[in-house]
């Protein structure tokens, strides 16, 4: 079984799971699962997990940990018990500053809505699309190569058929 096959058959019981783990509000457990369910599906052992059936232990596992350790990651991302965030002067006046730009705002999301269709679509689809969203966050093919142990010339044409494909369908679909 393939890590989508388990997280499609499974999802709904992974919410649920968070939900009665956490015995938190909704939205905060439907956060905390799906934040799981991304580092269950980046984790290097989840197909043998999946294999040995110990996976829903292990996402339980996961869930308590990250939502009751005061040094999570996820709480480190999403809950920072005590810190305040505020703009400095000059960003927030440069933010005031610029207008909206409402064609790029509709590109980013059709980019964003061909992205999903992607990681929805065949294997190789998802692979490219998973490869991209890593590149945009770190453009650096060495890095990525040395975090997921594929090597760089694959990542560089998963992210250029995935720029192809993204291409051909905005001028497809405008």
């Amino acid at each position: 079984m393939t890590i989508d096959q388990f997280l499609t058959q499974n999802y709904e019981k992974i919410l649920t799971m968070s939900k009665r783990v956490c015995k938190c509000p909704k939205d905060t457990a439907d956060e905390l699962g799906h934040y799981v369910i991304e580092m269950f599906i980046n984790h290097d052992r989840a197909l043998e997990l999946i294999a040995d059936k110990d996976a829903m232990k292990f996402m339980s596992g996961m869930i308590w940990r990250n939502y009751h350790s005061k040094t999570s990651p996820y709480h480190k991302l999403y809950r920072q018990n005590g810190r305040v965030h505020e703009l400095y002067e000059s960003t927030a006046s440069r933010i005031q500053d610029e207008e909206y730009d409402m064609d790029t705002d509709l590109k980013i999301e059709s980019i964003q809505g061909i992205l999903e269709d992607m990681e929805s679509d065949t294997t190789e689809q998802w692979f490219r699309a998973k490869l991209f969203k890593m590149w945009l966050d770190q453009p650096n093919y060495s890095e990525l190569e040395r975090k997921t142990k594929i090597p760089r010339t694959s990542i560089s044409q998963a992210v250029n058929e995935c720029i192809n494909y993204i291409k051909t369908r905005i001028n497809y679909d405008y």
